[in-house]
């Protein structure tokens, strides 16, 4: 198998027939044939002991450069042998397919200024940036939620339709974040229903400023992911110093991660923390990144053959050009 579409290689080296990695001690035997070769030239150099007549018979010779050849066509021959011997690595190629459900607290907090203009404005900003950075096949829906859940825009892959359901958020009393997995799960669920074995695989991408204050906690709606194998990815946004007004009275919002980690860590998902716009659009770049991809074993035995096809090119190259011949 080739490389094909891959984007790059994330972790070391394996090999599906390392012996034959035993070749390369043939590249350690010509090399030492070439060392005692060059040896016995300089030994035969000097027993002309009149150097003046040396010089004024003998061609200028090309010093350090008629190393090169050689040495490059050993590297060019250790590259194959590596080729040969099928080196394998763990590789990130694009999905086709996902389905993505974003789910976005809503709850009143969301209006503290610690992030500009204010947290909810600054996320739904953050959202759409998001969306414009998934692949035009992926599947994403909306989730709302504060003291209850709803879907507002169910998986589709109408951006426009997700980037209305975003500007239409709007503020509610308390923070039901356990709910909120779960209307996403079902949404999920219910999608992948038309397609059977072969539904894409789901995940959910949740944002929340503040502590679960209703409905069904976040370990209920951790054990209901794991078992539908749907990671979720949480963000904790706002500040320690967030702060809103009701009734005249300032009352503190500061934002509370330690559940959000708890949360992604039982389902398989990643937790991040965001203190400004900036930092969550930087949040949601990663999320799509590892969303839009996934990790494939595959044999990477042709970078190494084109490597050494480069390689003898160069060798070639060079060895026409200082000495008129191949080397």
């Amino acid at each position: 198998m080739t490389p094909g579409t891959a984007l790059g290689m994330t972790s070391g080296l394996s090999f599906l027939a390392p012996f034959r990695l035993l070749l390369l001690l043939a590249l350690l035997l010509f090399l030492g044939v070439y060392v005692v070769t060059q040896l016995r030239r300089s030994r035969y150099a000097v027993r002309f002991t009149n150097l003046t007549l040396l010089e004024k018979v003998a061609p200028a010779r090309p010093g350090w450069r008629r190393h090169l050849p050689a040495a490059a066509f050993l590297l060019m021959l250790g590259l194959f042998v590596t080729g040969f011997a099928r080196p394998a690595a763990d590789v990130r190629v694009p999905r086709e397919q996902a389905t993505i459900m974003v789910a976005v607290d809503v709850s009143s907090s969301m209006e503290a200024t610690d992030v500009r203009p204010d947290r909810l404005m600054a996320a739904k900003r953050a959202a759409r940036s998001f969306l414009d950075g998934l692949p035009a096949r992926f599947n994403v829906g909306l989730v709302a939620f504060s003291g209850t859940a709803a879907v507002t825009v169910p998986p589709t892959t109408d951006r426009a339709a997700m980037r209305a359901g975003v500007d239409r958020l709007s503020l509610g009393p308390r923070t039901a974040i356990g709910e909120g997995v779960i209307a996403s799960l079902e949404a999920i669920t219910a999608f992948g229903a038309q397609f059977g074995e072969t539904a894409p695989p789901g995940r959910v991408v949740l944002l929340s400023d503040g502590t679960n204050t209703a409905g069904r906690s976040p370990a209920e709606a951790a054990r209901r992911a794991a078992e539908a194998r749907v990671p979720v990815s949480t963000i904790a946004y706002g500040t320690a110093e967030g702060v809103i007004y009701q009734n005249g009275n300032a009352i503190r919002v500061p934002v509370d991660g330690p559940a959000l980690e708890e949360l992604a860590r039982a389902t398989g998902g990643r937790f991040y923390e965001a203190a400004t716009g900036s930092e969550l659009r930087q949040v949601y770049q990663d999320i799509g990144s590892s969303i839009g991809y996934r990790v494939e074993r595959r044999e990477v035995w042709a970078w190494f053959v084109a490597a050494g096809l480069i390689l003898a090119c160069a060798t070639a190259g060079t060895s026409l050009l200082w000495f008129s011949r191949l080397p």
